[in-house]
């Protein structure tokens, strides 16, 4: 188990002013009901921000048939709808809430090239708003398997999430069960998949990020 990089700063902040504020307040003199209480608020602020930030050692589960989920979270959608953005065609759609307690790392859920990259900034409806996939702010990743195949992955800011950190780098090769990128403070995953995918999670599934494979592709 580690922390992300994403959440150094602010743990280190959070602890610096957990100390300080405690500090300070014990140099004042301060009711022992007041420095229990602020330290405690402190202390339990340090502690979510530290089990949100933290980034679990997992060994992907790794296969060429496979899509692994990209993110750990419930699933709360799985449809044929139209993709508009890149891919223009009719795909599954399976998406994953994420809400604050679970790991807010992103993995590629298939290997290949990313073929198409873009940020989009938009709205922080809740993550679970059906309008939340083409409204609010979300980056969207296509990857090329080496059999022609292309997985779309969407990632989605909620209400809280206020910045979405994506590692892609357009034309660049990556791997099955790699790191894509983080969302912070709750937020949501879309992928996109061809039409024949054979898809083995469903409805309310708890599901892990590079551990759950979420749908079988077809040769």
């Amino acid at each position: 188990m580690g922390i992300h990089r994403e959440g150094r700063t602010w743990l280190i902040i959070s602890f610096i002013l957990w100390v300080s504020v405690t500090t300070t307040l014990y140099l004042l003199d301060a009711p022992i009901l007041v420095m229990a209480i602020m330290s405690g608020l402190l202390g339990v602020i340090f502690l979510i921000l530290l089990q949100f930030f933290r980034v679990p050692h997992r060994i992907p589960k790794v296969g060429d048939d496979f899509i692994l989920c990209p993110a750990d979270g419930k699933v709360v959608v799985i449809e044929k709808t139209f993709e508009p953005e890149y891919l223009k065609e009719d795909v599954i759609q399976i998406s994953v809430f994420m809400s604050p307690f679970n790991v807010h790392k992103n993995w590629y859920p298939v290997s290949g090239e990313v073929e198409y990259y873009q940020y989009h900034p938009g709205k922080y409806l809740v993550a679970w708003h059906p309008k939340s996939s083409t409204e609010n702010e979300r980056s969207t990743t296509v990857i090329r398997r080496k059999d022609g195949k292309k997985i779309l992955v969407r990632q989605i800011a909620g209400i809280l999430a206020r910045k979405i950190c994506c590692y892609v780098k357009p034309k660049s090769q990556v791997n099955q069960g790699d790191e894509l990128g983080f969302i912070k403070f709750g937020s949501r995953v879309d992928i996109f998949l061809p039409l024949d995918a054979e898809i083995k999670v469903q409805l309310n599934e708890l599901v892990r990020g590079s551990q759950t494979i979420l749908a079988i592709l077809k040769q």
